[in-house]
């Protein structure tokens, strides 16, 4: 035997597996099949038996949206606002392009119908209503449209989503003693439960970790069709293994089954999108990285209580521990679930191999590969923001067993509507106010216990005030005890103390 015939090949190209694909006879699993055959017997044994592996995800992806032109009208419009179902659509281009933003809530059904909810009526062969209004031009003279479309009614209805397919993301958990209502979904109070997103070692960017694959022009499974990629998402973050997509695909070709719009409870619509890549095995070390395993994908625990973008990690776990049902978080077990659908995540691995193994869709090499070098920048601002600890003042606090009468002269004698009840550590009981009192005393009641409000509102030191006023708003209450880690009562802030400060602030 020569030494030509004995030499092993190294390497493949997408040529090559093309070649297989129109041949009948490409080798393709899906990612954790992979795994399990790396498992059993290695990446070199791997790398000779299969040549394509494929991944999948379906999340909320809220940064996506669809590009729609309607065709001109007659007499024509060059439309300044537009509506579809209620739900206000951005005009960025020329005179009939418009985008549908799936974020973008219904003006008379908000947090129930949104954009998202627009682009997978529009792909389920729905008829909506187009309205739109212009200030007319000698060239478009029509001022005001209504009208009831479909896609088939469309000339062009493209996906386009400039951030989609996070490589990773965090597990979210809430320190505070409120639930909170956030991207990632509803958080409960005291590390009630903890949320995850992303389908971990299914994930198409954790499979080709440093993108030799995956750039502009590779083609992919979205929304039930094939697309492409256009570029690196926004807010790409390689060096965190935070890198995202931004992919395009035709609307007209895909599968509400993949395209659903979704409402997260009082945080607003979003879109839940498909999206699988094929990775082509070309070398062994591709192998490897394909084997890559939950356990091996760590995440880092935020906690969404502190409402700042540099939110306090409170641990590391991994995407199999997040999968198990339940984490720790200061020694303390939490319930956690899924954000998004990995049932549905496998269904579209296992889709893209079969049609890549029937000779339905064919790999593509990018034109150019996602940057590793990008760094991610968060906003400068010239204003500072304000935080709690610019107006909070010493709180009037009491014990629970105090009497009513005691409580009120307290009231009267620091000229105070509310006062904080703590235990002898200062650790938050309750809270009473002037109202409670008097009440208390028409009804001739003397004991406290019987006033107190137990379930109270609280705020932290380095909380902005525009959230410490939100929650006063919201709960319609006129005051908050500021609080740290402990429940140790700091002090309170009031509306009129944000108020004057304000007021300050605009006049100065």
């Amino acid at each position: 035997m020569t030494q030509t015939s004995q030499h092993v090949k190294k390497t493949r190209t997408v040529e090559e597996i093309n070649e297989k694909i129109r041949k009948g006879d490409v080798q393709v699993i899906t990612a954790e099949e992979m795994k399990k055959l790396v498992e059993s017997s290695s990446a070199e044994v791997a790398f000779k038996e299969v040549d394509v592996v494929t991944t999948g995800t379906f999340g909320a992806m809220c940064s996506s949206g669809a590009v729609i032109n309607i065709g001109h009208s007659e007499p024509p419009i060059k439309i300044q606002n537009a509506w579809i179902n209620d739900v206000p659509v951005c005009h960025p281009g020329a005179a009939v392009d418009l985008y549908i933003g799936a974020t973008m809530m219904s003006e008379t059904r908000p947090f129930e119908y949104g954009g998202g909810h627009v682009i997978e009526d529009l792909i389920s062969g729905k008829e909506v209503e187009l309205r739109a209004t212009a200030y007319g031009t000698d060239c478009y003279p029509r001022t005001r449209l209504r009208t009831m479309i479909t896609k088939d009614d469309l000339n062009q209805f493209y996906l386009v989503n400039f951030r989609n397919c996070y490589q990773r993301y965090v597990c979210a958990v809430n320190s505070r003693d409120e639930t909170l209502y956030t991207y990632m979904g509803k958080l409960l109070p005291k590390f009630g439960n903890a949320t995850f997103s992303g389908s971990g070692e299914l994930n198409p960017l954790m499979n080709d970790p440093d993108y030799e694959t995956i750039g502009i022009g590779t083609r992919i499974f979205i929304g039930g069709a094939q697309g492409y990629v256009i570029g690196e998402g926004t807010q790409h973050d390689p060096k965190n293994m935070q890198g995202t997509l931004m992919v395009r695909g035709d609307c007209k070709k895909m599968n509400s089954r993949f395209i659903r719009g979704a409402c997260f409870t009082k945080y607003g619509t979003t879109l839940y999108v498909g999206i699988g890549i094929p990775i082509p095995i070309l070398n062994v070390e591709l192998a490897k990285k394909t084997a890559i395993k939950d356990e091996d994908i760590k995440v880092p625990i935020l906690d969404y209580g502190i409402p700042s973008r540099n939110r306090p990690q409170l641990g590391v776990t991994s995407y199999r521990d997040l999968k198990s049902g339940s984490i720790y978080v200061n020694d303390k077990k939490v319930r956690v679930s899924p954000l998004s659908s990995l049932k549905t995540a496998k269904e579209i691995a296992e889709i893209l191999k079969r049609w890549i193994q029937e000779g339905l869709f064919y790999l593509t090499t990018p034109v150019e590969r996602l940057p590793k070098d990008t760094v991610y920048r968060n906003l400068r601002y010239s204003e500072e923001t304000i935080l709690v600890r610019s107006v909070v003042h010493p709180a009037i606090t009491c014990l629970e067993d105090e009497d009513v009468k005691e409580v009120a002269k307290r009231m009267i004698n620091h000229s105070v509507n509310h006062v904080v009840v703590v235990d002898q550590q200062c650790k938050l009981r309750g809270i009473v106010t002037s109202w409670d009192v008097t009440k208390a005393v028409a009804e001739g009641k003397t004991e406290l216990t019987e006033i107190i409000t137990r379930k109270v509102i609280t705020t932290r030191i380095d909380e902005p005030i525009e959230a410490a006023s939100r929650k006063m708003s919201q709960y319609q209450i006129s005051a908050l005890p500021v609080i740290d880690d402990e429940y140790r009562v700091l002090g309170i802030v009031t509306s009129e103390d944000i108020a004057k400060l304000l007021g300050r602030k605009q006049n100065g």
